[in-house]
């Protein structure tokens, strides 16, 4: 819309001047938000705005970070975290459900189990006479968007002291082919220049072949391996994930695997560079050791501050207010 992002629906969509521009964003709130003046005016610029958080897909951190998000900007939320809740057990469907909130709220923040659900919500509502932005907050095992914009502002932040995110070596281990988080995030490292990815898991939850032809269409080098201590001194940055094995039954049942070998341990840090980063969409199970959480590389609460940051300067952008809060910042010598 007029040149702008209004819905936030799959990490293709973003280019690297995007990036840098909502990154750079996220940084001046941060700022800003330091002050009771700075919150206050925050609170101010969207207040006359509604938000419906649909996510009928178990989340804490997801949803309470977009719930933060609103408030700093002085949205007023309402939520449906169980359709059994809603007229969908009169036999409605989870369009129709979609579209009337469409007709009470100014955006629609959605978390749902079916891959492109979000997308054809988009699609469906820009077709009315009353479309809405909606925001895509993980959709199956396909995309989780917003995810990995904090993960790129995170790996930006850590290192801004290392000439930015280009030329860096990342590890994703795990449960790849099933972790949205891992598929966004790795599209969006396209993006910069003489990149290298490693894919670290065993052969049943290794990543998928579109991802691997994604990066040869991008040209962007990658390894895939099951040999996870051999990594740890190559890479800047691991990005370690939990077997996801809520898919399990859809699948046909649990693979019996020794995920022990996937773990990140406390002497696991011996091996990692004193510059690298350890990082995790959580929530974590045994993947990485709570041994590990007080070494000051260990990026993944971060993360998660890191993304309420990046969601508000998401929502500032869609509905214009982006400028504002440069104005602001400005204004004030910040």
């Amino acid at each position: 819309m007029s040149g702008k992002i209004f819905h936030c629906l799959k990490a293709e969509q973003f280019d690297r001047a995007f990036l840098e521009d909502i990154c750079d964003l996220a940084d001046k709130i941060r700022e800003i938000s330091r002050t009771k003046a700075g919150m206050e005016y925050l609170a101010s610029i969207l207040n006359h705005k509604r938000a419906m958080l649909y996510f009928v897909q178990p989340s804490t951190r997801t949803f309470l970070s977009f719930y933060s998000a609103c408030q700093i900007l002085g949205i007023k939320c309402a939520e449906v975290r169980d359709p059994k809740t809603s007229s969908e057990v009169k036999g409605e469907s989870e369009e129709d459900t979609v579209r009337t909130f469409s007709l009470y709220f100014d955006l629609i923040i959605m978390r749902h189990p079916r891959a492109n659900f979000a997308e054809k919500i988009a699609y469906l509502l820009d077709e009315t006479d009353h479309p809405v932005p909606v925001i895509n907050a993980g959709s199956g095992k396909d995309q989780h968007p917003t995810q990995a914009l904090l993960d790129i502002y995170t790996l930006r932040r850590s290192f801004l002291h290392r000439g930015g995110i280009a030329q860096k070596k990342i590890a994703f281990v795990g449960d790849l082919r099933r972790g949205r988080t891992v598929r966004s995030l790795a599209k969006l490292l396209t993006l910069f220049e003489e990149m290298k990815l490693y894919f670290v898991a065993p052969a049943p939850y290794q990543i998928g072949d579109d991802i691997i032809a994604y990066l040869d269409e991008h040209k962007t080098a990658y390894e895939i391996t099951d040999d996870f201590e051999k990594v740890i001194p190559e890479v800047d940055a691991i990005y370690m994930t939990r077997l996801q094995d809520e898919w399990d039954k859809e699948e046909g049942g649990h693979v019996d695997i020794d995920i022990d070998r996937y773990s990140f341990k406390k002497r696991h840090l011996d091996l990692l560079k004193a510059d690298g980063i350890i990082m995790h969409p959580l929530p974590r199970r045994t993947e990485i050791s709570t041994e590990v959480d007080s070494d000051p590389r260990a990026a993944y609460w971060r993360q998660v501050r890191n993304g309420m940051y990046i969601r508000v300067a998401l929502i500032a952008t869609i509905f214009q207010r982006d400028q504002k809060i440069l104005d602001y910042y400005l204004s004030n010598n910040l």
